[in-house]
């Protein structure tokens, strides 16, 4: 007696009191409108149910406090009408850290007229750095004074020089000295160096590696013929050669400020521009954001994004400047974090729920609203007869 009466009483908090089949009223509209939200229920299920399976990221913006980094510059340039042996790639920044003619973690490609490669080597990358010819009495060639190339002790009397290769060869040869490295040697350099511009007349170049830089406001310069024009020595083998007027032609094939981030296109990749009229510079201003970016499974990647405008300064225009093509950077004082997580299945299954009620609720709604409308217009109906 006592269970009963417990059940009975449980029985009274029912909500959903159910009523006799024989007291239902099925309506075609109501098949409708049952039909319908069948259809929106099952089309928000798969909705939910994507957005469920797809990772959601979360974006904070914080003031970036990190100081004393360095950061990688990965790239990947192409110059189709520059030949490798005139083209240095330099970089310098605020802080007065300054790398000229940079050889290491860069690979160069000889690419012919159609653009197939040549030669690819890890060797470095442009000319050796041509200085002044070496004088006789231990400095460099001055403006107006007479060129006698010093033998290295190896002179038979005080006024012999050495002003080429071959003497030199000869001086030692005389001497019984064995040869030295030839490439270490001024003549001998300056003459290979010619003879690897003639040879690589026409050919483009293909520029690839990193830079390893301070993370401050800096540049980076990719500029032909640096080392021939610093020398500041006209070379009588070179003047068949119009060294003078560059055709930086160029695409980036890539460009980055640390590892590639997932989902990330970098604004330059794949970036051309074509030289139309007179040599002159073209320089790319980058605004570089730090980023760190975190993925479900906990790995964290800093690296960074960056925006870009572009300006091109013609050689011809005021001051004349030197041809080649100039990365200006600099980084934001804020740094993105993107974290990637998963949606929590609680989350998921209180908006299944939600989905499901909802749609039963609004349904109701405008099916009664239509039932007792299509019920009062019938009784109308039947008033009227009445007086009529």
């Amino acid at each position: 007696m006592k269970n009963m009466g417990f059940l009975n009483k449980l029985k009274s908090l029912d909500a959903y009191p159910k009523i006799n089949e024989d007291f239902y009223k099925r309506t075609l509209s109501g098949g409708i409108i049952t039909a319908i939200s069948a259809v929106v229920i099952l089309l928000l299920f798969f909705s939910e149910t994507r957005l469920y399976l797809k990772t959601a990221t979360e974006t904070n913006l914080v003031v970036d406090t990190s100081r004393g980094e360095r950061l990688l510059v990965y790239f990947d340039v192409t110059f189709p009408e520059v030949p490798c042996t005139l083209l240095s790639v330099d970089t310098q920044d605020i802080s007065g850290e300054q790398h000229y003619d940079i050889r290491h973690d860069i690979t160069k490609k000889r690419l012919h007229v159609h653009g197939h490669v040549i030669e690819a080597t890890r060797d470095g990358i442009g000319a050796p750095k041509i200085d002044r010819p070496l004088q006789k009495h231990g400095g460099r060639l001055e403006h107006d004074e007479k060129y006698c190339g010093t033998c290295y002790g190896a002179e038979v009397t005080e006024d012999q020089c050495c002003n080429n290769c071959e003497e030199l060869q000869e001086a030692y040869k005389k001497k019984g000295w064995a040869l030295p490295n030839l490439d270490l040697i001024d003549q001998c350099a300056r003459e290979s160096f010619v003879e690897r511009v003639k040879a690589q007349q026409g050919e483009g170049c293909n520029v690839g590696g990193f830079l390893d830089v301070s993370k401050v406001a800096g540049n980076v310069h990719f500029m032909p013929g640096k080392g021939y024009h610093h020398s500041n020595v006209q070379l009588q083998e070179l003047s068949e050669f119009n060294l003078d007027n560059f055709n930086i032609t160029h695409t980036i094939n890539k460009l980055s400020f640390g590892q590639k981030i997932p989902g990330v296109v970098n604004p330059l990749d794949g970036a051309m521009w074509t030289q139309t009229g007179s040599s002159g510079t073209y320089q790319y201003f980058i605004k570089v954001v730090p980023t760190i970016y975190t993925n479900v499974a906990g790995h964290e990647i800093k690296s960074n994004q960056f925006s870009v405008t572009e300006h091109f300064k013609d050689g011809n225009i005021k001051q004349k400047t030197q041809a080649g093509v100039v990365i200006y950077y600099d980084f934001s004082p804020i740094k993105v974090i993107f974290k990637e997580e998963n949606r929590s299945f609680l989350h998921y299954l209180t908006n299944l729920c939600a989905i499901v009620g909802g749609v039963f609720t609004v349904a109701g709604i405008v099916d009664s609203f239509i039932y007792h409308g299509q019920k009062a217009i019938k009784k109308k109906k039947i008033d009227l007869g009445k007086y009529t």
